[in-house]
């Protein structure tokens, strides 16, 4: 009779040569693809502080309106101005943007618009005043006041 020998077992190893790879190509991807900032803000912004704040719950619902004095006043001068997106705008072109903005979001959401404003608190109330009164025009009914939560001391 013939002997057999014992058969040795063949080790299986995962080749890990290429793993530093595909994490880089992982990381220039996400690189690549993240937004860090949706906005170029032109205007000052010293956000007032409120005592009674509420989180909102879908924030792609939101445009924002930016309302200060702009940071370039060498070319825009020193009166407050009004930033939607990443241009200055005047008042009466407000009721234009809220329906562009209306006109980007679903169907289902769109009356669900809301707006909010980020006021630099030196900002006097004329200003604000008259986008409110475009905003109303616009039929955007909802509008949020910016501010920071102020720090209670115990």
């Amino acid at each position: 009779m013939a002997k057999f020998g014992k058969k040795t077992k063949a080790e299986v190893s995962i080749p890990t040569s290429a793993l530093p790879d595909i994490i880089f190509m992982l990381l220039f991807f996400f690189m690549v693809t993240t937004v860090l900032r949706e906005q170029e803000i032109l205007v000052d912004q010293k956000i007032p502080q409120a005592t009674q704040l509420q989180k909102l719950q879908k924030k792609t619902l939101i445009s924002y309106i930016f309302i200060g004095k702009p940071k370039n006043t060498a070319l825009y001068g020193t009166e407050p101005k009004i930033q939607a997106n990443d241009a200055l705008i005047e008042t009466p072109e407000i009721v234009q943007w809220v329906n562009q903005e209306r006109d980007m979001l679903p169907e289902s959401d769109r009356g669900g618009i809301t707006i909010s404003l980020k006021v630099d608190r030196d900002v006097k109330m004329g200003p604000i005043s008259d986008v409110q009164d475009e905003l109303r025009e616009a039929d955007a009914r909802r509008i949020l006041y910016a501010s920071i939560g102020k720090v209670v001391k115990n």
